[in-house]
This record gives C-alpha cells, sequence and structure tokens, in this order.
C-alpha cells in the first residue's frame, strides 16, 4: 500500500513529467513541483500540488525527488551545483532522475549522494507521452530490488513494469540500449513507407500487412499512423532523440563498438534538426523522404542545411574526426549536391541514406 504520508517533489513537468507527476498526485502524496516554465505546472497545482519557485525549495522537505528534465547538462546542474539536490534535499532523501542521461554522470551522483546521507539513482523511462498519460510506462532502474523498496510504491503509480539493473549508471545504459533498438526502427520504419509509396502501394494496408509477420515493430505500430496521417506533434522531441543517440555512439567509441544503424539514425535525425525540425515528434523522420512542400508544410526549411552544417569536424555519426574520411554511416561529408532519402533534390545537401547519389 502506497506511504501516502511521504512528501514528493517532482522537477520537470513537460511532456511526460507532468502527467507522471499527475498520477503521484492522484494516488494520494503531497507533491510539490518546479518547472522552469511555470505555466506547464499550472493544471497541477489547480490540481492539488504546491508550487516551488527553485528546485532547491522543492526538495527541501521532500522525502523522494523526481527529476526529468532535457539533457545532461540539466541533470548536472540540478544536482551538483551549488544550490542542487544534493546540496538541498534532507539526510536521507531519495533522489531519482528520470531523465535519459549519461551512465557516467549517473554514477557520480549515486557516489556524491552516498556520502551525503542521500540515496540516488538512475530511473530513464520508456513508453513515451502515451504511457506517461496511461501510468504504463516502463522505469529503467540503476539500482537493486532492495535499494528501491521504501519508493517501490511511488514507482507503481506511473508504471506497469520496473526493471532494476543492479548498480548507478546501469539503468542508463540499459535505455540506451532500448534507444539503440528503437533507432533502426525508426530507420526501418521510414524506409519501408517510401519503398511503398514509390511502388504505388497503398500504405495503410503495407502498414497492416508489415504488422502482421516479423517487420512488426513499435515504430511501425505506434508511429508510422502518425506519419500516415500528417501529425507531427511531440510524443518525444527529435531533439530529445538525437540527444539520446549521440549518447549512445559516444558510449561506443570510448568501447570501441560499432553501431551501424544507430550511426544512420543519428544522421538523418541530426539532418532533421538542422532543417527545423527539433520540436517536432520523432515520426517527423519521414519528413526526409518526402518532396520538400510536404516538409515545407511542417515548418522545415532545406536551406538551412548549409555547406557549412556539412562541412563540420564532426560528422553525422556522432563522431570526431581530424582528417576527410567516408565515416561508418556511409556518408562522405567531403562533397554536397545531393538528394534526400526520398530522392527528391532539395538543394546542397547530402542524404541519410547512406548511398552516393551520381547525376
Amino acid at each position: 500500500m502506497a506511504d501516502t504520508k511521504q512528501k514528493v517533489a517532482f522537477i520537470g513537468t513537460g511532456i511526460m513529467g507532468a502527467p507522471i507527476a499527475g498520477h503521484i498526485l492522484d494516488a494520494g502524496y503531497d507533491v510539490t513541483v518546479y518547472n522552469r516554465t511555470k505555466s506547464k505546472a499550472d493544471d497541477l497545482v489547480a490540481r492539488g500540488a504546491h508550487w516551488a519557485e527553485t528546485p532547491a525549495a522543492a526538495a527541501a522537505d521532500a522525502d523522494i525527488v523526481f527529476t526529468m528534465v532535457g539533457f545532461p547538462t540539466d541533470v548536472e546542474e540540478i544536482y551538483l551545483s551549488g544550490e542542487g539536490l544534493l546540496a538541498s534535499a534532507k539526510s536521507g532523501a531519495y533522489l531519482i532522475d528520470l531523465t535519459t542521461s549519461a551512465p557516467e554522470l549517473a554514477r557520480d551522483i549515486a557516489e556524491a549522494a552516498e556520502t551525503m546521507d542521500k540515496h540516488a539513482f538512475d530511473c530513464p523511462v520508456t513508453g513515451g507521452e502515451a504511457g506517461a498519460i496511461a501510468g504504463t510506462l516502463t522505469l529503467i532502474v540503476g539500482a537493486t530490488e532492495h535499494d528501491i523498496a521504501s519508493v517501490r510504491a511511488v514507482l507503481e503509480t506511473f508504471s506497469s513494469k520496473i526493471f532494476c539493473f543492479g548498480g548507478p549508471g546501469k539503468g542508463q545504459a540499459a535505455k540506451l540500449a532500448n534507444q539503440v533498438s528503437l533507432a533502426a526502427s525508426m530507420v526501418g520504419m521510414a524506409d519501408a513507407l517510401s519503398f511503398a509509396q514509390q511502388s504505388d502501394l497503398d500504405l495503410a494496408l503495407v502498414r497492416e500487412m508489415i504488422l502482421g509477420g516479423t517487420g512488426k515493430s513499435g515504430a511501425m505500430e505506434q508511429l508510422a499512423p502518425k506519419s500516415l496521417d500528417g501529425d507531427w506533434k511531440p510524443g518525444f522531441m527529435v531533439k530529445h532523440f538525437l540527444k539520446d543517440l549521440g549518447l549512445a555512439l559516444q558510449v561506443a567509441e570510448e568501447r570501441e563498438i560499432a553501431l551501424p544503424g544507430t550511426d544512420t539514425a543519428f544522421t538523418l535525425y541530426d539532418m532533421l534538426e538542422a532543417i527545423g525540425g527539433g520540436d517536432l515528434g520523432t515520426q517527423a523522420i519521414t519528413l526526409l523522404y518526402q518532396e520538400e512542400a510536404e516538409a515545407v508544410a511542417a515548418g522545415l526549411d532545406w536551406s538551412l542545411y548549409t555547406s557549412a552544417h556539412e562541412d563540420e569536424d564532426e560528422c553525422g555519426c556522432g563522431h570526431h574526426h581530424d582528417h576527410d574520411h567516408e565515416c561508418t554511416c556511409g556518408h562522405d561529408h567531403e562533397h554536397g549536391d545531393h538528394e534526400c532519402c526520398g530522392g527528391h533534390d532539395h538543394g546542397e545537401h547530402e542524404c541519410g541514406c547512406g548511398h552516393h547519389h551520381k547525376e
């Protein structure tokens, strides 16, 4: 039974954070919220949550503090700064980061917390906005079952599955493995729909057929319908997925692991962000395969993808290279004048399909 006497602070009430905090509130917990944009917490406050002016104020009297912010730099600042959570949370508090972040940072935070008589663990989630709203997220925990025993009840208010991977940072590493799998699925979905479209097939029927066989994926099941309907509203933003893929590629480079599927997905999403798609949902990858008019209608601008972007020392695979090269994603980063994935010429840019195009 939930210990509703525990006080909970929730920091970061965005697309995912707000519904998660709502489930905790609905379960009867005393919840205090903070978000950089206060209006995004207004609904929670109207439903009974308390508002705090700073993360430190939110955490000061909380038994459990949740954070769900955008990037590892945000996590580092909110935990490790002079007025961060490690300094402001009370002794014995549990600090639970739901952000997808860097494994090494999660380990640093957990180790520092223990020296201050506090308990911190990484707990990234998967399931998207729909799972957050339904309260059916999968939690990926960098701790043991014993470690989370006293907070399991509150975790269960917004989840359907909890996987414990045993130690600090391992939740983040497991979540990145999930994102690596998703990356290939997203590219596969986009490729399949483009191939079907160019073959003059009924796209809805092709999708139904694929879902009945071994080609099915979560991307094809959940995100393809949005793409077919021209719905680019984010359940998960391109810029955040790109961040996750970059983290995975960084770990892979450190461990000398080749992730060609992730390399390709990173290149595509990097291109999509460069032309103005960073705040769209990840299903917007399919816009890279469409005529320019469709991209423009979605708010994208191919002219933003300049030669300066192509010539950066860090190529689309997410790795830094000192010399001219063809990176592992299969793209030549030395020349332009390519076509996009769907075979449409949008000016001087490189495609993301991994093929060299000749006139």
